[in-house]
């Protein structure tokens, strides 16, 4: 089912199903973007030399898994996307290879396109959470999506 800009209300919230972020992961996202940083490739070296003493996952990484639960939520799934407009974006905490993580989305903001009236930007604060309940990554994400047809 297709969702539109005007499905979306202030205030609405959703909370997406959990992944586990695996070895496989980890591996190939630093195949993928190139950081092949010690932190999240060498087990011995993370166990002396970094502060959690064991490897962590990339924080962009988390990004990645952010924008794919999202798709399971199903107003995502169907959103009609346009564009990502901007993150604002902190990373709270690390992210270890084994947990098990899940978003909390809130609508902060909408408004109509000022130039393209087929189109409308809504925005998401949205929180990554472990199986702990420490947010490990929060901030805010404006996306321009499709109005609905007239």
């Amino acid at each position: 089912m297709a969702v539109y800009f005007e499905d979306f209300q202030v205030g609405q919230e959703w909370t997406s199903p959990s992944r586990t972020i695996t070895e496989a992961d980890v591996t190939i996202f630093a195949m993928l973007s190139g950081d092949y940083d010690e932190i999240h490739t060498s087990e011995e070296w993370a166990k002396h030399s970094s502060a959690y003493k064991t490897r962590i996952a990339h924080g962009m990484l988390g990004m990645c898994i952010i924008e794919g639960l999202k798709k399971r939520i199903p107003d995502f799934a169907g959103t009609r996307y346009v564009a990502s407009l901007e993150y604002t974006w902190k990373f709270t905490g690390p992210i270890f290879l084994g947990d098990t993580v899940h978003l909390k989305i809130r609508i902060s903001k909408l408004r109509e396109s000022k130039s393209k009236p087929d189109r409308a930007i809504i925005w998401e604060n949205v929180q990554m959470i472990n199986q702990r309940a420490e947010v490990v990554q929060e901030g805010e994400h404006s996306l321009m999506i499709w109005r609905r047809p007239q």
